[in-house]
């Protein structure tokens, strides 16, 4: 998983568990950006992701992210969220502060306090957020936590000037440009969406219709549970949580593609984020969290 070594660790720790599911290599500061390749040397991939890397850094800014003590998030609202409702906020269920939940394990409405650090456009901390519960956590078919806060979208706005992101409710296409907006490293990864995975094998972890990146996506680790925003309509389609580090098969750092026949194939510096477009389905009235309700699809306990 994208995110730092120090904190898998102790996450680890608390799990008390075997196989842990990828972890990046230790990260102490952003890495300078490499050298452009030249024209020769770019694929059409590649070449498409430098078009469209320019106006999405200054379409996509950070507004709106969250930096987490181990990880990235945002701050997230529904298509029919009302400004009233307890805000929302978005990363991976890998980054959970109580460890990373067992294959099968599904959480929901559970009690906690965890803060986060609200960034504006600049990338600069605003303010400090709390959580009164996990609204819901798993790391089946999916790898995703949303946290519910103790306050509402109208006060953050009225309050910071930042509006949350709203979450896509439709599935996202292939060639779509995209930016993976980091809050814990406050930088921005664009590039386009190469794919989707039939199912994303790593360690004891299955994740299904993954997001596959082109490879202009280079996220390291801290950037687990960032948003995967649309350039063109701003709303997030997918969170940010993988990438295979080594070429390994299938292991802990090293996720491989696994197709409908069973075929298996390994994309080594390629990475990944697992789609959203499922949950606005299953939050309704007051943002609560209804696994029951008509069109959601989420596991459940």
């Amino acid at each position: 998983m994208r995110k730092p070594l120090v904190a898998v660790l102790f996450a680890l720790a608390i799990a008390g568990a075997g196989a842990a599911p990828a972890v990046a290599a230790p990260v102490t500061a952003a890495p300078a950006a490499a050298a452009e390749p030249t024209a020769a040397e770019q694929t059409a991939a590649e070449r498409a992701d430098a078009r469209a890397a320019s106006p999405a850094l200054q379409a996509v800014t950070l507004a709106g992210t969250v930096a987490l003590s181990n990880c990235s998030g945002s701050v997230v609202r529904f298509p029919k969220s009302l400004d009233t409702d307890p805000a929302l906020v978005l990363t991976n269920g890998h980054c959970l502060e109580t460890g990373f939940p067992a294959p099968g394990q599904v959480i929901v409405n559970r009690a906690s306090s965890r803060t986060f650090g609200l960034l504006n456009s600049a990338g600069t901390r605003v303010a400090t957020l709390r959580a009164s519960k996990i609204a819901y956590a798993t790391m089946t078919d999916t790898d995703a936590t949303i946290y519910q806060l103790t306050t509402s979208y109208a006060t953050i706005r009225n309050s910071y000037g930042i509006s949350a992101l709203t979450v896509q409710d439709t599935h996202p296409t292939a060639g779509t440009a995209i930016t993976v907006a980091s809050g814990y490293w406050k930088r921005l990864y664009s590039c386009t969406i190469d794919g989707f995975v039939y199912r994303l094998k790593e360690g004891d972890w299955t994740w299904k219709d993954s997001v596959r990146y082109t490879s202009a996506c280079q996220t390291i680790g801290g950037t687990s549970g960032s948003p995967v925003i649309d350039q063109a309509t701003g709303r997030v389609v997918a969170v940010n949580n993988t990438g295979n580090e080594d070429g390994a098969t299938c292991t802990v750092n090293n996720p491989c593609e696994v197709d409908e026949s069973g075929g298996v194939t390994v994309r080594q510096g390629i990475n990944y984020a697992q789609q959203t477009y499922q949950f606005p389905a299953c939050f309704t009235t007051r943002n609560q969290l209804n696994l029951s309700a008509s069109g959601c699809t989420l596991p459940k306990p």
